[in-house]
């Protein structure tokens, strides 16, 4: 029996926001609107899997594609470092070519960057960022489109980021590059973002850093925020509450934003950490919603890159 032939057909890959333009970004929103209200019915991945490998564990990202995967007519395999011979030391490369030969794509958690870059390189089908320490695209994807759900556009407001400078500020920097919203980021000194995806962000958007949390606020408005110690960081929890006190969002902040303002949290959520209960729990808090776009952003996401949809 001859080899499987090498898959040659061209492919998208989604690694970072900027690999997407502002145009196809909205088609995206389009889309997971139309699926949200259950006006999108096509079965785009029939017949089609989707590799999940998984070397971060998680709900919402599990859940969000296996589920989507599924209401699309796919098929998501759950692929854990016990299950994949990534965890036992084989190189990305050969996991890459392998997986080529029977998926149609594949979706990947991990931490370092360096590691879906190299996935994608020698990847013969699309690629999806389910998080790296650099970014989580996705989640930020979702986020906008919470803010256009709950405030008609994205365009013209002031969205507000309180606390360290991480993947998802590096996001939300990404974001701006594409989109062109103001961004303005609270970080103490020593958790800034990263410095070259700042740098891009600010050639085309209105993005300041400043270290105080109520000017970031002032007049924001979305005000978001995420654990100050992510997953990995847990031996610096002690370290980064004492760099992180002040930067907590409690109703006191929250009141510096425009009335309508809401708020938003990627979650896990620490309460009376990063975040107060009265706000995550209160009546400006669309992290529920945020979190269920989750679900239909990347059914977009996988229709588009997988499925064929046109963006």
């Amino acid at each position: 029996m001859p080899p499987k032939a090498h898959k040659e057909r061209p492919h998208r890959d989604f690694l970072q926001i900027p690999d997407f333009s502002a145009k196809e970004i909205e088609r995206l929103f389009s889309l997971a609107e139309a699926m949200r209200r259950g006006k999108y019915r096509t079965k785009t991945l029939a017949g089609k899997s989707l590799a999940m490998i998984f070397m971060k564990s998680s709900t919402r990202t599990r859940v969000s594609f296996e589920v989507g995967a599924w209401q699309l007519g796919g098929h998501a395999l759950f692929l854990s470092p016990r299950d994949v011979q990534l965890g036992r030391g084989e190189p990305i490369a050969d996991t890459a070519r392998v997986l080529s030969r029977y998926v149609d794509g594949i979706m990947i958690r991990t931490f370092a960057h360096s590691e879906i870059e190299e996935l994608a390189r020698y990847a013969d089908v699309p690629i999806i960022n389910g998080l790296t320490d650099l970014v989580h695209p996705c989640q930020v994807l979702a986020d906008v489109l919470t803010v256009k759900q709950n405030l008609g556009d994205y365009k013209g407001k002031r969205i507000a980021w309180i606390g360290d400078g991480n993947n998802m500020a590096n996001s939300w920097l990404n974001a701006a590059y594409v989109l062109g919203f103001e961004l303005t980021l609270a970080c103490p000194e020593g958790y800034e973002p990263n410095p070259m995806i700042l740098q891009r962000a600010q050639s085309k958007a209105r993005v300041r850093v400043v270290r105080d949390p109520a000017e970031a606020a002032d007049k924001a408005d979305v005000v978001n925020t995420d654990v100050w110690a992510s997953m990995g960081q847990e031996e610096e929890q002690a370290v980064r509450e004492k760099a992180f006190r002040g930067y907590k969002v409690d109703e006191s902040l929250m009141s510096r934003a425009k009335k309508d303002a809401i708020f938003l949290h990627c979650l896990p959520a620490h309460r009376g950490e990063e975040v107060a209960a009265a706000v995550i729990d209160g009546p400006q808090s669309r992290v529920w919603d945020e979190a269920e776009n989750r679900l239909h952003i990347q059914k977009a996401i996988m229709a588009v890159l997988i499925g064929g949809e046109r963006v």
